[in-house]
């Protein structure tokens, strides 16, 4: 019996390590209403605050309007881009490798939200799934980059979303890598995306994501 008794000790003991060793599985996504806590599927919006900027070997492109329009489900899937355009101020962007950035192949589909919050950061993170824009060089020569884009997202009420004044849900992204789909040999093989949006539903109400 006191082998029996040891063994079973052994075994609960790893097990116990071995639970230890495996991370929970992710908490459910809710994307709804805020503050009312309502499911919310439909239509979403996400506005420029500040300014976007895309840079590569050749340099940097600046943006200070873009908006992106699509839908997405109530428990974060399926977040589909139906528009989506960059400029600035009503003109083409500025700076040295492109005059021009225009985006291509929407709707962008397969996107999604999730809840996943960092302690002291995040909230969750979302997802564009099949972004794709041509941008024009200063030279007039054309390179395409695509790839996926994940931001960070945070919630109204999260002090540490990235522009404090703005009271509504924020994504995102510092540095996100796309690359280059096609074009001749100036183009440079990748860029970066740098950019912070204001996300609410296509009517302006506030939305929040939790569990």
């Amino acid at each position: 019996m006191a082998h029996a008794r040891r063994v079973i000790t052994v075994g609960a003991a790893a097990a116990a390590a071995l639970a230890m060793m495996v991370p929970p599985a992710s908490a459910s996504t809710t994307i709804s209403v805020y503050p009312s806590g309502t499911p919310y599927s439909g239509g979403v919006k996400a506005e420029l605050l500040g300014t976007a900027t895309i840079t590569s070997s050749l340099g940097s492109a600046t943006c200070n309007e873009s908006v992106m329009n699509g839908t997405i489900n109530s428990d974060g899937s399926n977040l589909t881009i139906t528009s989506a355009s960059f400029s600035n101020s009503g003109g083409n962007c500025t700076g040295i490798i492109s005059s021009a950035i225009t985006t291509e192949n929407l709707p962008w589909t397969g996107g999604n939200a999730t809840y996943n919050p960092v302690a002291g950061g995040r909230d969750g993170t979302v997802t564009i799934a099949n972004f794709r824009a041509k941008a024009t060089l200063i030279l007039g020569i054309t390179c395409t980059y695509g790839g996926n884009l994940t931001a960070n997202a945070y919630n109204p009420n999260n002090p540490n979303r990235p522009v404090p004044g703005v009271n509504e849900a924020q994504v995102s992204v510092s540095g996100a890598t796309i690359n280059k789909v096609s074009g001749g040999i100036l183009c440079p093989s990748s860029a970066t995306v740098s950019a912070t949006y204001k996300l609410t539903t296509s009517s302006g109400q506030s939305l929040q994501m939790g569990s």
